[in-house]
Parts: C-alpha cells; structure tokens; sequence
C-alpha cells in the first residue's frame, strides 16, 4: 500500500522547522553552511555564530534567496564573554531560541603525544570542548521555557576510531564532546531540551585549512591499507549535505523521543 499525499504533506510538516529560531556555530563553511541553508528551507530563523568572514556573508546571502531570515553574531566560541553577548543579541531580536548545532571545530595540531606542544594541545581542547561547553551553557537559560533540541557535531574519532595517528587532542575533545552531551541531556531532559551528538566519518569540507601536521608524525604512523578503499558505500567522503539532513531530523519533532545518543555518519567507514 503506498503512501497518500496526504500522509507525506504530514511528514513534511512534522519535519519542518518553521519559524523555529536555530543558532549554529561555525556556520560560515562546511556542515555548519549546509545545515543553515537545510534548515533555513525548512522555515527556521537562523541565527549563524562564526567569526566574521566573506564565507558568512555568502551563507546570509544564499538564507535570503530562500527567502529566510538570518542574523550573523562575530563570535569566538572560547570566549565565554563573546558567547554569552551573542546568546543576548539572539534572544532580543527573536525572543526564543528552539535548536542549538554547536558545530564550530578544528582539527589543530597533529603530533605524536611526547612531542605535542601544551599550547597546541590547549587550543584544540578549548576550542572545541570548552567552546561547545560554552555554547550549551549559554543557550540554555533561553530554551528552558520551551525546550527544544541541542546537537553538537563530534567525530567518529575519539568514539569509534583511533587510527588517526599525531590526533590526540583532536580526539580527545571529540570523546569528551560525546560524554559531555550525555551529562547534558540526562540533565536538561526535565526541561524538554534534547540533546544528540552527530559524529561524521570524512566529509569534503575545509576543515583541513585548520589542520598543522608535524613533521615527527611519521615516527609513529602505522600502515593500514584497504585495497578497496577506506569508504565502502560511497568509496569517497560524504557531503555536507547529508550531514545537514541528519540536522534537520534532529532537529524536528521526528525526534522528539532521540536524546543522549550518537550517531555516526561515516558510510560504513569505521565498521572496516
């Protein structure tokens, strides 16, 4: 038996977001771009949090050609102080926050762990731990009223996968981002505010312009070879934009019973 027109136009309407008011990090490029433009689709306000760019004022672009409304906030998320301030502008202008996506992120410096510079190791950490602590702490005094839905993008390493050898920074901000959004959601369920964590295999962004390889790497690289690629459904890496669906549905009342849960979105990468 097929499915009515009339069914699909409910599914679509549950899973939109319209006039929800969605703030995201690090939108300006990549996944944070693509699930701005997904959920500006859908109706939602979108409220983008990067720091000020060309790239930002594309993506604010592209929301009004959707005929979406937009707000751009210059944030640095490890600044607690810049963090609360937009938090403030974003309330203000549209009096509610419905959905988080803490997306913001680097992968910083790689270096095998004897000879990783403390500093080094401190900005990866604060910019993606402490920046996503930030950006949840910030926006939870404006989505207690109402609830809503928090997701934070990790990785799947640091949970899944720890071949990525000179990336133990990156991985331990991504492992501590899943058990921080656990703690959370367990904590803010009284409050109706849902709280998952997407965790993305390799997706074609420009992340990489954040990477700093060391030269020491290749003392501690240890071979692995698959002779069919490393990607088996897609024998390449994903898009933003499938990301960016997976946003989308966490962020709707499709999910309304998802919180505390990982899900990994890599195209069979890690079960290798």
């Amino acid at each position: 038996m097929g499915v009515t027109k009339e069914k699909s136009q409910e599914y679509d309407q549950m899973l939109r977001v319209k006039d929800k008011v969605a703030v995201i990090t690090g939108a300006g490029s990549g996944i944070g771009r693509a699930a701005a433009l997904r959920l500006a689709s859908h109706g939602a306000k979108i409220c983008l949090l990067d720091l000020n760019n060309d790239r930002t004022e594309d993506v604010e672009e592209q929301i009004r050609e959707l005929g979406g409304e937009s707000l751009f906030v210059d944030t640095d998320v490890s600044d607690p102080e810049r963090v609360r301030q937009a938090f403030e502008a974003i309330s203000e202008k549209f009096g509610r926050i419905d959905i988080v996506f803490a997306n913001a992120g680097i992968n910083g410096t790689l270096s095998p762990i004897e000879d990783f510079p403390p500093e080094e190791w401190d900005q990866t950490l604060t910019t993606n731990l402490k920046g996503t602590f930030l950006t949840v702490k910030y926006a939870i005094p404006h989505m207690k009223q109402s609830g809503g839905s928090i997701i934070i993008t990790s990785s799947i390493n640091g949970n899944r996968k720890f071949d990525g050898f000179g990336f133990a920074a990156y991985s331990s901000s991504k492992a501590g981002q899943t058990a921080f959004a656990k703690m959370a959601a367990l904590e803010l369920a009284r409050y109706k505010i849902r709280v998952n964590v997407i965790c993305p295999g390799a997706i074609k962004t420009n992340i990489g312009e954040s990477t700093e390889p060391t030269p020491q790497l290749d003392k501690i690289k240890i071979p692995v070879e698959y002779p069919e690629g490393s990607q088996p459904l897609e024998h390449g890496p994903g898009q933003p934009e499938n990301v960016a669906d997976l946003v989308l549905f966490l962020a709707s009342r499709e999910s309304s019973h998802i919180t505390g849960t990982e899900i990994y979105i890599d195209g069979a990468e890690t079960l290798l």
